[in-house]
């Protein structure tokens, strides 16, 4: 059975950092990732690991976020540093069996049920 299961999340102020979790059961997962989705917004991509398993970020967060994983705890991590209010969105934690892209959702067939993170100015 598929599970992925989300933590970390919370209320910070601009500048400050978060760590979230997410962490995995199930067969193996050829991408993982994470999405997030702001209110009003489209759900958009934050950062993956793609099939080649080197990371890949949306533009809006590199430099600030980095995804890491742990493969014998089967979590997956975000750190994110420098938080800005646009970075205030509910925030996905996604795998798939099939390659990914950053730049979609689509190719993610298994999904957490989120986290929130808010950042206030």
């Amino acid at each position: 059975q598929v599970h992925l299961v989300e933590s970390g999340g919370g209320s910070v102020q601009a500048g400050e950092s978060l760590r979230l979790s997410c962490a995995a059961s199930g067969r193996f997962y050829y991408c993982m990732g994470w999405f997030r989705q702001a209110p009003g917004k489209e759900r958009e991509g934050v950062a993956v690991f793609a099939s080649d398993g080197l990371p890949t970020y949306a533009d809006s967060v590199k430099g600030r976020f980095t995804i890491s994983r742990d493969n014998a705890k089967r979590t997956m991590y975000l750190q994110m540093d420098t938080l800005k209010p646009e970075d205030t969105a509910i925030y996905y934690c996604a795998a798939t069996r099939r390659v990914c892209t950053v730049e979609t959702d689509v190719y993610f067939d298994y999904w957490g049920q989120g986290t929130q993170v808010t950042v206030s100015s």
